[in-house]
């Protein structure tokens, strides 16, 4: 019995039936259909073999390389978006090969790395974060992601040894005014990547959140930032008890890191009595060493927005009263007129998360 036979539709040439393979309307030997076409690693769909990319040894169709691949930036390389990195002020995607020779080669500095400030938004008070996070590693990989996540656009932030951490390093900012922390700085994606990535913060007994203040923002004599610093050291010790519920740090921590200067009657009393060095040098509530700039230590280091926000406008709140009320009327302040002159929804949500504001238990979120 003769056995039947086809017509290649792409060579011409008979071949048995048995061989013949039919797709897009064509009938294919299977030289033509190894030469021309192939199977997607992804899909196992056919696609033809200039349509296709290729992987390797095998090739991937348009839809599946659009939905799962990319190119490296450098080389050329089809390299899968699961493997793919990108780098700081680079655009693109890279290859692991190319990634480890672009990228620079220290991210934690040493914790004396000090590189030239950087201004953003309208001044003169401006406000330079810290913040310790910790448990997960001090991790050239993981700093690495959290600066592309923030560093995207403009070079807001860097990465610092810390030796008070256990495994963790430091995240500090450059110079930035309230309104560009909150609407800039893209803190959200940094601080919900860095849980992601297994790193806490509030959750431990080693990290904080020290923020750094313009001292020209209390005016541009020395004589009249330290009237308004002494004002701010009067509130801190007046009101210490308070400020340590919103600090989220134990009594004995506050000891450690940021300890009180004493109480005294007067604002410049006690002005005084922290420029004799009476206190804990710069692990003192408020650090008076920098010279540029004056240093919040109370607060417990946090990986919640809303608690960092929260954060910096209280600070902003008080600046503002430290500069507009005498001395006497800081004197006669109340935790209670204090609270209710708060009107950012960030700052009034963290009070009465920690009872400071009205005594009406609410619900919130943990703090990592």
């Amino acid at each position: 019995m003769n056995e039947e036979t086809f017509i290649c539709d792409i060579c011409g040439e008979e071949h048995a039936e048995a061989a013949c393979t039919y797709w897009d309307d064509q009938c294919f030997c299977p030289t033509c259909l190894d030469t021309l076409t192939t199977l997607c690693r992804e899909c196992g769909e056919r696609v033809y073999r200039d349509q296709a990319m290729s992987y390797g040894s095998e090739y991937i169709c348009p839809r599946c390389f659009e939905d799962y691949y990319t190119i490296c930036e450098n080389c050329g390389e089809v390299v899968p978006y699961s493997d793919a990195y990108t780098i700081s002020g680079c655009d693109g995607c890279f290859c692991e090969n190319c990634y480890d020779d672009l990228r620079p080669a220290q991210v934690i500095h040493e914790y004396s790395y000090k590189p030239s400030p950087l201004f953003y938004g309208t001044g003169p008070r401006y406000f330079g974060v810290e913040l310790e996070i910790d448990l997960e590693g001090e991790d050239e990989e993981n700093a690495y992601r959290l600066l592309e996540i923030a560093n995207r656009y403009n070079e807001y932030l860097y990465c610092k040894h810390d030796s008070s951490l256990t495994d963790g390093f430091e995240l500090v900012t450059h110079p930035m005014s309230l309104t560009y922390h909150c609407r800039d700085m893209p803190w959200k994606d940094v601080m919900s990547s860095a849980v992601r990535m297994g790193y806490r913060s509030h959750q431990t007994d080693t990290c904080g959140l020290h923020v750094h203040v313009s001292r020209t923002a209390f005016g541009p004599t020395e004589e009249e930032q330290d009237a308004v610093i002494a004002r701010l050291l009067y509130f801190f010790e007046k009101h210490w008890e308070e400020l340590l519920k919103f600090s989220r740090r134990t009594a004995r921590q506050m000891d450690r890191w940021a300890a009180r200067y004493g109480y005294q009657e007067r604002p410049k009393e006690i002005l005084d009595h922290a420029k004799k060095a009476y206190g804990s040098g710069r692990y003192a509530s408020i650090n008076l060493q920098n010279r540029a700039t004056i240093e919040f230590r109370i607060f417990r280091g946090t990986l919640k927005y809303n608690t960092l926000i929260a954060t910096l406008q209280f600070i902003d709140l008080l600046c503002d009263l430290a500069i507009t009320l005498t001395d006497q009327q800081m004197q006669n302040l109340s935790w209670t007129t204090f609270a209710a002159s708060c009107q950012q929804p960030e700052l009034i949500q963290y009070l009465k998360e920690r009872r400071l504001y009205v005594n009406d238990a609410i619900n919130f979120e943990e703090d990592y």
